[in-house]
């Protein structure tokens, strides 16, 4: 039931690549919507992770990393993104690496909207041997930005992250839920299927896979609680298909599967899988491919 005094409201999370803003989203609601790897960039599209309780509705946005350098049109559109998603929102977390402050951060700070809450996120505090250090660190970046509040949490083991959601519950506005209280994302299970091919992609071929790979799902059916997929990896150059594929398709194999099972955990049922690996040049520099992408 709602009550009167419940609270709604967009909360984007922005960080430069590979801060863990994809780990906080899943953490926070609790499913693996938002795909992770080490590879940077690995988040392209703006991905809303919902999480609803008796008195709110968080509306997460997870944004791909800000990049600063080696830009193309794909970077470019990511990176527009990311702008418009911080005007969009009520809340923004701005997420940085625990003893990890640079330029790149500093960049980054001169987009944020200081009419905004503006929460300092210090993730990956489990990493830090001496714990000592982190106050002075906090000491120091609170001199160069007046931030509503800051966390130190570990996004992968869930340290602290509930101090964070109190502190985001105490500047959401107060609203009716926009969405179901059960859906933990707006994005389609196409979507959601493409994400998860591309991030064992990513997690698979780690060094061998160059970071303008690609998926597209070219059907999607749901019978009786089977979903059949069919999907495309999209691959620069011929040689990178040959790598996709591996010998006598060993690692297409392992890549199919393994997302298989996943999907089949996000899905709550049995998945039936087909993927295949076209060469198209150049597509992150093209307008046409990245809008028929979704990048537009």
């Amino acid at each position: 039931m709602v009550t009167r005094n419940f609270h709604t409201g967009y909360i984007a999370i922005i960080g430069r690549p590979n801060v863990g803003k994809s780990t906080l989203l899943n953490c926070l609601v609790r499913k693996n919507i938002s795909i992770t790897s080490r590879k940077a960039q690995t988040t392209r599209h703006r991905i809303n992770g919902i999480l609803t309780d008796d008195q709110s509705q968080f509306i997460f946005v997870d944004t791909p990393g800000f990049q600063i350098q080696h830009m193309n049109r794909l970077n470019s559109v990511m990176n527009r993104n990311v702008t418009q998603s911080m005007y969009g929102v009520d809340i923004i977390i701005f997420m940085i690496e625990a003893l990890c402050f640079d330029k790149r951060d500093e960049q980054i700070l001169k987009f944020l909207p200081v009419e905004k809450p503006i929460i300092l996120v210090i993730n990956k505090i489990d990493r830090i041997s001496d714990k000592s250090k982190l106050l002075p660190f906090l000491e120091s970046i609170s001199k160069i930005f007046s931030f509503s509040a800051m966390i130190p949490i570990s996004a992968e083991h869930g340290t602290q992250t509930q101090d964070l959601i109190q502190e985001i519950r105490l500047h959401l506005p107060e609203g009716l839920p926009l969405f179901s209280g059960e859906k933990v994302t707006d994005r389609s299970e196409s979507f959601l299927a493409a994400e998860l091919i591309r991030e064992k992609l990513f997690r698979l071929m780690w060094d061998e896979i160059p970071y303008s790979t690609s998926v597209i799902i070219d059907k999607f059916i749901n019978e009786s609680g089977l979903r059949k997929i069919y999907a495309s990896i999209i691959v620069d150059r011929v040689n990178q298909k040959a790598m996709v594929i591996g010998k006598d398709g060993r690692e297409l194999k392992l890549i199919a599967s393994q997302s298989r099972i996943d999907m089949e955990k996000l899905f709550g049922s049995k998945v039936y899988l087909e993927v295949w690996v076209k060469v198209k040049n150049g597509w992150a520099d093209d307008l046409h491919t990245l809008k028929t992408l979704g990048y537009e």
